[in-house]
């Protein structure tokens, strides 16, 4: 059995129902963890979707189902870390499948690891890209740009982040975004008061994390991690 090398990137131009994409990442999950495949990065958008991590609160959940089925909004309870999170058209997600012992990577650093990758992402478009001191994501003065949930076992990472490009801002309103009270969404057509185009940004994102993860490997390789 070979231990394959490098990142697949997956783009899909189609929405992707949550429960399927799931399911994609759980088969790819088994084939890296089995060393049948490289890790992988899917790039993806959701039909509107509430999910809700491990640390859901019900509290967080502001709608109630009739509301949100009148709004075309689904909900659905997951295994990733976090608390409660939007996904809909208009938002950029990405899923690496990602061994971290292939990058001597904990999770705490593979975390800083896609804060980077998005904060670069947006500098490429002008945009100030920030962490906040002891919550995940990436932050703009106007608000949250992109939230991160993950989910590693056996080492080999899933889930991940969600860029919000142009999404329905509307559907934001019906949570509490991960569980942080009275602190702004906020995306990039906000911030920068004119079109994106979703094509881009996830060249763009494929592109950052492509070259970042590619050091991180290097310097494993070497032993300068």
């Amino acid at each position: 059995m070979t231990e394959p090398d490098g990142i697949e990137v997956i783009r899909y131009t189609r929405l992707v129902p949550y429960t399927e994409a799931l399911d994609i990442q759980l088969e790819r999950w088994d084939a890296v963890v089995r060393g049948q495949a490289p890790d992988a990065l899917l790039l993806l958008e959701h039909p509107p979707v509430i999910t809700l991590g491990r640390e859901a609160r019900q509290t967080h959940l502001l709608a109630d189902p009739q509301a949100l089925r009148e709004a075309g909004v689904e909900t659905v309870e997951c295994d990733r870390g976090g608390d409660v999170t939007y996904h809909g058209p208009g938002q950029l997600v990405g899923y690496p499948i990602i061994d971290l012992r292939r990058y001597s990577l904990s999770i705490r650093s593979y975390i800083r690891a896609l804060e980077e990758a998005l904060i670069q992402t947006l500098a490429r478009h002008g945009v100030e890209g920030r962490r906040e001191e002891g919550l995940t994501g990436v932050w703009h003065a106007k608000g949250k740009a992109a939230a991160i949930g993950v989910r590693v076992r056996r080492w080999t990472a899933y889930h991940g982040v969600a860029l919000n490009v142009d999404p329905n801002m509307d559907h934001f309103k019906f949570i509490v975004p991960c569980g942080i009270q009275e602190r702004p969404v906020t995306s990039l057509r906000e911030i920068l008061e004119t079109p994106v185009s979703m094509d881009e940004i996830a060249a763009q994102f494929s592109h950052q994390f492509l070259s970042h993860f590619a050091n991180l490997r290097a310097d494993a390789v070497t032993g300068n991690a």
